[in-house]
């Protein structure tokens, strides 16, 4: 019998600090036998990957599943670019807004959800540096506080 639920396997935190996360999907990813055993052993790197869409097809790129050691002559290239599975109409509208408004579509997660393999795309605006820097200060702030009151209620 399967697992049921979700079950996180890798995040990419460096998107939410480059990236303010507008929206956010799911997608399928379509895999090798090799590369899901390789992502069971949590071989998988979300840093530096990012989407594309060639000819009405979504592709993550940059996203590094490392080789299976047991998998020999089965395993591919770590960094070949995957196809993402969405509707098709998803995708058209996803197009139109990235090429409309100039925002990028990021991988965020990838998780299994029911033991199928699933990537949380964030369509993302970039921040600029007095973005990073306020962010960075709030959640000092924040840090500060929740100290504060932990010593107060001791």
């Amino acid at each position: 019998m399967r697992s049921k639920g979700t079950k996180t396997i890798s995040e990419n935190r460096q998107a939410r600090h480059e990236y303010f996360v507008l929206e956010s999907y799911e997608a399928g990813i379509e895999l090798v036998g090799t590369e899901v055993k390789s992502i069971r052993q949590g071989g998988v790197n979300l840093k530096d990957s990012w989407c594309s869409i060639d000819d009405g097809e979504l592709f993550v790129r940059g996203m590094h599943i490392s080789p299976y050691e047991k998998g020999n002559i089965f395993n591919r290239d770590p960094l070949r670019r995957r196809k993402l599975l969405m509707h098709k109409r998803e995708i058209t509208k996803l197009y139109g807004t990235l090429k409309q408004d100039g925002l990028s579509l990021i991988p965020l997660s990838l998780y299994f959800k029911d033991s199928k393999v699933k990537v949380q795309l964030g369509l993302c605006k970039g921040k600029k540096l007095y973005d990073k820097r306020a962010d960075a200060a709030k959640r000092d702030a924040k840090r500060e506080i929740d100290r504060n009151i932990k010593i107060r209620n001791q």
